[in-house]
């Protein structure tokens, strides 16, 4: 099928036709005299903002092991509804991603859900680096230097040599980068037994403080360096851990929460606000959403860890770590620019552009000749308040519950519209990593 896209305005204001075959763009600007006659297909934009696809590259899908939380085709569905077309999923299912065999179990979820993806292998005890290395990897991580996520976390030993490794075998590293010696236990035993809602979440930033990420990202940058690898620091929810990185010269992401909710939030929150690293002052947030708009943030990425209610209603200290995100960061982004503190073009970069080109992904990222036709129509004028029941990822709630939004109002994937009008028609994901 080939498809002419008449009047797309794009994140740099250009008004522009863009005409797509097997599944890439052929051309921008068609000559109206041949191309238009070739075309099987016609979407009339009219004038909407037209932006490359979305790629997270921080998800936690959930398959194998816990689908009661999201699924691969659960957790799609909400991605291409929010204009996300590629994903990448992290290691700490069940099992974990930690050998070869793990891999292909699930990739073989991967490969029939609905968007392109690429898979991070895990490290912890009982990695098998020889068969996890020879399966299509996108980077080796997130490597916790933490208890976050329990038998995930590793002594500094391993993540040494995980680097070693990796740098051998010209690996990417992402790092979930605290410091446990950092954390104050005190705080935590503070904590009340209320439940849910009528918790007071702030114990919990109170007992991963900032200091400890801003350690731990000195620790890991340096280890790096000694090794040679080249590492990406995922969700930094601190200023001073952005200068790190950029000083060093690391590639860092942040996430929409971490942008956009501060302990401010943590009363309204409760035990649906925890998660790691957890939200800061509000003081640090907006010095962190200042690190976005300068260019010092290299891509934002949502950190998608769905529970469901019954896991998230209980106790501060027995709640799990985690929030959904991956069908809110476009819509949420795109408010901001709405408002005037965002500008579409920067919203690209971060969301698409830059993400692409940190994991080598070749084909996606842009609205160009050559590049896959993922495509995003959004009518920017559009705002709408955030609902959980209107959202599509399973577990059924989302921190940004009566946030501004503007979501898309169709998704393409590789020239197939996958999403309009909450109707969902996927097509099978790619492994980008091949």
């Amino acid at each position: 099928m080939s498809t002419l896209i008449t009047d797309a305005r794009l994140a740099d204001k250009r008004v522009v036709d863009i005409f797509i075959e097997g599944g890439q763009i052929s051309t921008l600007n068609p000559d109206t005299d041949t191309d238009p006659d070739r075309a099987t297909h016609t979407i009339d934009a009219d004038h909407q903002l037209v932006l490359p696809g979305a790629i997270d590259a921080h998800v936690h899908f959930r398959q194998p092991g816990a689908g009661h939380k999201e699924t691969w085709e659960s957790g799609s569905r909400a991605a291409l509804a929010g204009g996300v077309t590629t994903v990448i999923d992290q290691p700490n299912t069940d099992p974990p991603t930690t050998t070869g065999a793990a891999f292909d179990a699930k990739q073989t979820y991967a490969a029939a859900a609905g968007v392109d993806y690429g898979l991070n292998g895990g490290v912890t005890h009982g990695w098998d680096p020889e068969t996890l290395f020879e399966r299509p990897m996108c980077a080796l991580g997130e490597v916790f230097l933490a208890d976050s996520t329990g038998e995930m976390g590793i002594e500094l030993s391993m993540f040494e040599s995980a680097l070693h490794v990796a740098t051998s075998n010209e690996e990417l590293v992402t790092v979930h980068a605290e410091d446990e010696n950092q954390f104050n236990p005190t705080a935590l035993h503070r904590a009340t037994d209320d439940i849910g809602l009528g918790a007071r979440a702030n114990h919990w930033s109170a007992y991963r403080p900032a200091n400890a990420e801003v350690s731990a990202v000195e620790r890991a940058i340096d280890l790096a360096a000694a090794s040679g690898a080249q590492l990406h620091i995922a969700h930094v929810s601190t200023p001073e851990a952005v200068d790190q990185a950029v000083a060093a010269g690391v590639s860092c992401e942040a996430t929409p929460h971490h942008l956009l909710l501060s302990q401010a939030d943590a009363a309204e929150l409760g035990t649906y606000g925890r998660m790691n690293p957890p939200l800061r002052s509000e003081e640090r947030r907006e010095a962190l959403f200042e690190r976005l708009l300068s260019g010092r943030i290299d891509i934002v990425a949502t950190d998608h860890a769905p529970h469901t209610h019954e896991e998230k209603n209980t106790t501060l200290k027995s709640a799990p770590s985690g929030v959904p995100g991956v069908e809110t960061m476009l819509p949420l982004l795109l408010a901001k620019a709405e408002q005037g503190r965002l500008s579409y073009e920067r919203i690209q970069a971060v969301t698409a552009t830059n993400v692409a080109e940190l994991f080598g992904f070749e084909n996606k990222g842009r609205i160009a000749q050559g590049y896959d036709a993922d495509l995003v129509f959004v009518n920017p004028d559009a705002v709408q308040t955030i609902t959980a029941t209107e959202l599509e990822t399973t577990c059924g709630w989302t921190p940004f519950e009566g946030a501004k939004g503007v979501f898309p109002t169709r998704t393409l994937l590789r020239g197939n519209v996958v999403y309009e009008n909450d109707s969902y028609t996927p097509i099978a994901g790619h492994n980008l990593c091949m």
